[in-house]
């Protein structure tokens, strides 16, 4: 792996798990119930986040820009 890819994945990943995080605070404010969801369950937890777009429009924008990253570097 070149070394451009290497820091390219590297940051798709630190940013994905940074939204992932992120998603958890959200959703632990909104109600426990998904808070706990969410950290056992990664991917419903930007299952919840496509439906509160309002509150998490943010943090979708963040795991976008990781997958992007992720993905460049990766291919």
């Amino acid at each position: 792996m070149e070394p451009i890819s290497s820091v390219l994945v590297f940051f798709g990943a630190a940013t994905l798990l940074v939204s992932w995080v992120y998603m958890i605070i959200i959703s632990f404010k909104a109600d426990y119930a998904w808070g706990f969801m969410s950290v056992f369950l990664p991917p419903l937890s930007y299952l919840y986040g496509l439906f509160n777009l309002g509150k998490t429009w943010e943090v979708l924008a963040l795991a976008f820009v990781g997958s992007v990253l992720l993905l460049t570097g990766l291919f």
